[in-house]
C-alpha cells in the first residue's frame, strides 16, 4: 500500500492537477517505482469506468457525488508550491483525490448494480416461459410437461410414468403446426422436437431445443409424444401416447 501522501499525489497526477514542480518530481519517482506506476494505472482505470458510456457506467448517484465533490472546492484558492517531501498538498489536489476515492469506493457498488441488472434481465426472460402439460387419452398416470422459453428457443422436458420402452424403440416429442405454416414439417404437419428414453420408473428430465415456430403466434396447434423405431424416429408412424392441443 502506498502512503497517504503518495496516494494524494497519484490522484493529482491522474487528474492533471499537480503543479509543474510537483509533476516533474512525481514523474521522476514514477520512472523508478513500479508500485507507483501500477497505482497510477489502476486509478486511471477507475476514472475510465466512472466516465464510461451510459450503458456500462455506474449508477447516476455516483456521478453526482463526484460532481458535488468538485464543485464544493474553491477554484480560486491559492495553490502553494509543494514538494514531495512536504506533508501537505494544494486544496484542489486533495479535493480531486477525494473525488477519485469516491469513484473507487463506488466500483464495488457498480459491480453489484451490474449483477442486479443481469438477475433482473434473467427474471424478465423467465416471465416468457410457457408450460404445456401432455396427458394420455385414458386414465393413465403418464404425464409430460414442457416449459418453453421462445426467446431462447429452449425448453425443459419432464416426463413421468411412461411405460418401459420395448427393444429398438424410442419416445419422440413432436411439435404440431397448423397447415400451411411457413416451416418445414412432415406429412402430419409435425416437427420432430426431441428423441428420448426414460429410466426404469418411466421418468426423465432434460433441457431441449425447440423449433423457431414457438416464436410465431398461433402457429403451434399441439404437442405430442409417440413411440417410434429407434433407427427411424422421423417416420412418425406411432400414434400419440401423450398429447396437448393448443
Amino acid at each position: 500500500m502506498l502512503s497517504e501522501q503518495l496516494q494524494l499525489l497519484v490522484a493529482g497526477y491522474v487528474l492533471g492537477d499537480l503543479s509543474s514542480e510537483e509533476a516533474e518530481e512525481f514523474e521522476q519517482l514514477l520512472a523508478t517505482n513500479s508500485a507507483i506506476a501500477q497505482e497510477v494505472a489502476q486509478m486511471q482505470q477507475v476514472l475510465e469506468i466512472s466516465y464510461a458510456p451510459p450503458e456500462v457506467s455506474p449508477p447516476s448517484h455516483l456521478r453526482l457525488a463526484i460532481m458535488e465533490a468538485h464543485q464544493a472546492i474553491p477554484r480560486n484558492s491559492p495553490r502553494p508550491v509543494t514538494k514531495l517531501a512536504r506533508p501537505f498538498l494544494s486544496v484542489w489536489t486533495i479535493g480531486a483525490a477525494a473525488a477519485v476515492l469516491i469513484v473507487a469506493l463506488g466500483i464495488s457498488n457498480y459491480h453489484l448494480w451490474r449483477s442486479l441488472q443481469v438477475i433482473q434481465a434473467q427474471s424478465r426472460q423467465d416471465e416468457f416461459l410457457t408450460s404445456y402439460s401432455l396427458r394420455a387419452k385414458n386414465a393413465s398416470l403418464s404425464l409430460a410437461t414442457v416449459a418453453v422459453n421462445p426467446n431462447k428457443l429452449e425448453a425443459t422436458l419432464n416426463v413421468e410414468n411412461l411405460p418401459p420402452l420395448p427393444p429398438g424403440k424410442v419416445y419422440v416429442l413432436w411439435t404440431v403446426l397448423k397447415p400451411g405454416a411457413p416451416f418445414t414439417t412432415d406429412k402430419k404437419n409435425a416437427i420432430l422436437t426431441e428423441v428420448f428414453k426414460v429410466d426404469a420408473q418411466g421418468n426423465i428430465s432434460k433441457q431441449i431445443t425447440v423449433p423457431k415456430a414457438y416464436r410465431t403466434e398461433d402457429v403451434v396447434t399441439a404437442m405430442a409424444v409417440t413411440m417410434e423405431d429407434a433407427v427411424a424416429p422421423a417416420k412418425h408412424a406411432g400414434a400419440p401416447i401423450l398429447i396437448v392441443r393448443l
